[in-house]
């Protein structure tokens, strides 16, 4: 049987007996699929008799190599990247088609998967306008690593996170949803208030990077226009220019507004499958976990090269918040006290909207 049989929804949330039982099932995967490659009904059969998350997992596994022989190969360790917003929706998606190939009641995980669908297309439409699928794109990190670390050193790296850690990272942080779907065959297509709020809350945290990634990019075509043109923009000062960095509008509050987001949806969406399953935590908590820990490492890396290229980037750190607002300094993102102008009334007021 491919899925744990449950008496309560805390039994959902499991790791003992929703996980552990089905884990020798990986091991024959392969095979049998190789064996039934070319018969349809035969691989409908074992996708159905093989546990979701089990399947899930393979498939993390499954991409592994391709990753690391793709980045190898062209010398571009930024294939995980470009597959880093549909990863995860393609997860939640396996799902959902198997809740609804067994039969099951789907409401919840449908609801999730039309916030995934728009996850992915909102975080893969800005990785692309920033030319991220060009042709030997690739993350600046990655060179600067590079740099740092010797060949033989960045290879072992490269296999154990960048190839491997990461794709079963993607696959980790959408765990929750296996649990959602087990909790299903007990709260049927009950759909409770909080579901609406959850679902709700994850959609507003879309809605966030948006608008953090579009101030982002306002800022940068502006500073790139500014230097080709020397010509300031509308709506925009010299002195923002000249700083290098956005400091306005959401930016003000916290210096990664789009990451604080990002980590935040995968946050909810595991508290989401503790409250459906009537429990404090579960282990799916690792995903998550790991997602906030990759965060503050890559922002730490982010901010150590920006520290370097921006003299006034060390009290933009001082003055606002990494993820979260400091609520007790002033002027968060303004800079024009330190220069010893005073904002007017009419048109320098620090701005904590947008701009």
């Amino acid at each position: 049987m491919s899925l744990p049989v449950i008496k309560t929804v805390v039994d959902a949330a499991d790791f003992s007996k929703t996980v552990l039982p089905y884990v020798s099932q990986l091991k024959d995967l392969p095979q049998q699929i190789l064996q039934s490659s070319s018969n349809p009904q035969a691989l409908k059969a074992l996708y159905v008799s093989t546990n979701p998350l089990i399947s899930a997992f393979a498939f993390s596994l499954f991409l592994f190599p391709i990753f690391l022989v793709a980045s190898e190969i062209n010398k571009n360790y930024s294939q995980v990247d470009r597959v880093w917003s549909i990863v995860p929706t393609v997860y939640n998606a396996h799902y959902v088609l198997y809740a609804h190939t067994v039969g099951l009641p789907t409401q919840r995980l449908d609801t999730l998967f039309a916030f995934s669908s728009v996850w992915t297309l909102r975080l893969t439409y800005n990785y692309w306008r920033k030319g991220g699928y060009s042709i030997g794109s690739e993350d600046y990190r990655w060179e600067v690593l590079r740099e740092k670390l010797s060949p033989a050193l960045f290879f072992v790296f490269n296999v154990l996170f960048i190839s491997l850690a990461q794709s079963v990272l993607l696959f980790m942080i959408t765990t929750p949803t296996y649990i959602l779907l087990l909790a299903s065959r007990l709260t049927a297509n009950e759909y409770q208030a909080a579901d609406l709020i959850f679902s709700r809350g994850l959609m507003s945290l879309v809605l966030l990077t948006f608008f953090a990634d579009q101030q982002q990019w306002h800022y940068q075509n502006a500073k790139k226009e500014y230097q080709m043109t020397a010509k300031v923009p509308p709506k925009f000062q010299q002195e923002d220019l000249d700083r290098g960095f956005v400091v306005t509008g959401l930016w003000s509050w916290s210096r990664h507004p789009n990451f604080a987001a990002e980590q935040s949806v995968w946050v909810v969406l595991y508290q989401w499958s503790c409250w459906i399953t009537n429990v404090y935590f579960n282990w799916t908590i690792v995903g998550a976990l790991a997602y906030l820990i990759l965060f503050q490492a890559s922002t730490w890396f982010t901010e150590l090269i920006s520290a370097k290229k921006y003299p006034e980037y060390a009290e933009y750190q001082k003055r606002v918040g990494k993820f979260l607002p400091r609520l007790s300094t002033d002027l968060p993102g303004d800079f024009r006290d330190k220069q010893g102008s005073k904002p007017t009334q009419e048109h320098d007021q620090p701005v904590k909207g947008s701009k």
